[in-house]
């Protein structure tokens, strides 16, 4: 069965780095820990998800970001393209 995924985003390459460490250290026996730098590259991973039938548990993600919000990622996975 495949693991639901945890998608961390964030446009700082330091706290993305951090807070994709410390969910994997606590949750990766249950959860699939991914991390993009940006909302465009989570958009992204989230859709190859979705076309792939890997359920996301949870979207942790930098609400103030260059190209988009967290929210719009947020957003954006539920609508769709």
């Amino acid at each position: 069965m495949t693991k639901p995924v945890i998608l961390a985003v964030d446009d700082d390459p330091e706290v993305l780095g951090a807070v994709e460490r410390d969910l994997k250290q606590r949750y990766r026996q249950t959860y699939r820990v991914l991390s993009a730098a940006s909302g465009r590259k989570a958009v992204e991973a989230a859709e190859e998800l979705k076309r792939r039938g890997t359920p996301v548990a949870l979207f942790l993600a930098d609400q103030r970001m260059p190209d988009m919000t967290g929210m719009e990622v947020f957003e954006r996975y539920v609508r769709g393209p």
